[in-house]
């Protein structure tokens, strides 16, 4: 696991409500093993085609945000199945910050134990951060963590 105490990072939008486990590493890719790396699997079902082209309309295939560390999402992201691997696959990628307004309880646990930092922030600042995000090509966040 790699610690960080500050990142700054391009930001992406997810704000979509209930986006399960499911959604986030289909099931069929769940018996590859740990070291095959789950990162190119991220939201496949809905970031590529039947053809495994990248959707154009996918926010993590638009050029600002292929790169992004930080995902800012809507309230209950990660719920559904007790999935591991769906954390996996978010730092396969490179996600190291999911900010919303709430997660699945065992996707939010499995974000610490696995070192993706998982803020909880009321809905109508998680939402604020989106919009200057989607007005542009991408948007710089930085989280800063203090020791305690």
């Amino acid at each position: 696991m790699e610690p960080f105490t500050r990142l700054t990072a391009v930001a992406a939008p997810m704000d979509l409500p209930n986006i399960d486990t499911d959604r986030v590493i289909p099931a069929r890719f769940l018996r590859k093993p740990r070291e095959a790396g789950f990162g190119p699997l991220l939201f496949h079902d809905v970031r590529f085609d039947a053809d495994g082209a990248p959707k154009p309309d996918f926010v993590l295939n638009h050029p600002g945000y292929r790169d992004a560390k930080i995902l800012v999402t809507a309230e209950n992201f990660g719920c559904g199945s007790s999935r591991e691997m769906a954390v996996w696959a978010l730092m396969d990628y490179g996600i190291r910050v999911v900010i919303g307004p709430s997660f699945g309880d065992i996707f939010f646990e499995n974000c610490f134990k696995n070192g993706v930092l998982a803020l909880v922030l009321p809905a109508a600042e998680a939402a604020s951060m989106t919009t200057p995000t989607r007005s542009m090509s991408s948007s710089l966040i930085s989280t800063v963590l203090r020791a305690r």
